[in-house]
């Protein structure tokens, strides 16, 4: 159960098509978010796969995979660790989120972030109301994936029907200039807006004129066609 055997797990299924793919596709290339990614080929539904072989990985040899220059094994290393952590103890959550948060820098494109901050981060915060501070940390951060780990880990707390995090959160970033923090923020509130249509409107009624354009698309995607066009128009 090593950092080296789930590597050449995840290279006997690689292609070279799909890992010439997946570099555009998650924009690998000089200027692009995701510059200097190095991609094996592999499919989601494989790596799950392998990941249920590695599933009793040593924490020791997890935050080694987490170091890996190839995505799919950082991905796959994260289904092992998210897997763990909702089977584990409190006390064994604490050691797992401490190793995650330690490993921030390599959880670093947006699909790595959306596999596992709602599953780690969010789940161990929702019965954790006082540690909730590292949120505002990590929206805080230089850092564009932590910012996301931010807003996306507050699916769980949306899930729980907890909204404050996700509209604070929310109104710190409404400046922010990437599309990639417009999208998550959006799809967070839309979340929101499932449970609670009208804490979105009051917060699109407030923040509607000054948000990001995708923003605010994202937010009101499930709205009436009449609805949407009122706040677009705005």
């Amino acid at each position: 159960m090593s950092a080296a055997e789930l590597l050449l797990a995840l290279k006997g299924l690689g292609t070279l098509e799909r890992a010439k793919s997946s570099a555009r596709f998650f924009k690998s290339e000089p200027g692009q978010y995701g510059y200097g990614d190095k991609f094996l080929g592999v499919t989601v539904p494989e790596q799950r796969a392998v990941a249920k072989h590695f599933k009793f990985m040593p924490l020791q040899e997890i935050d080694k995979a987490l170091q890996s220059e190839w995505h799919e094994v950082r991905l796959t290393t994260l289904f092992v660790l998210v897997d763990q952590f909702n089977k584990a103890s409190s006390d064994d959550e604490e050691k797992l989120l401490e190793l995650y948060l330690e490993n921030t820098g390599r959880v670093n494109n947006w699909d790595l972030v959306d596999s596992s901050a709602p599953q780690i981060l969010g789940n161990y915060l929702v019965d954790r109301p006082e540690k909730r501070k590292v949120l505002y940390h990590l929206a805080k951060s230089k850092v564009l994936w932590e910012q996301r780990i931010a807003v996306v880990a507050n699916m769980a707390l949306i899930q729980n029907n907890e909204f404050n995090e996700i509209l604070e959160i929310s109104k710190r970033l409404l400046n922010h200039k990437h599309d990639l923090i417009h999208k998550a923020t959006g799809w967070m509130l839309r979340e929101m807006g499932d449970r609670n249509i009208n804490l979105l409107c009051d917060f699109l009624d407030e923040h509607a004129t000054s948000m990001p354009r995708t923003m605010l698309r994202y937010s009101i995607e499930k709205f009436p066609q009449t609805l949407r066009e009122t706040y677009m128009s705005r």
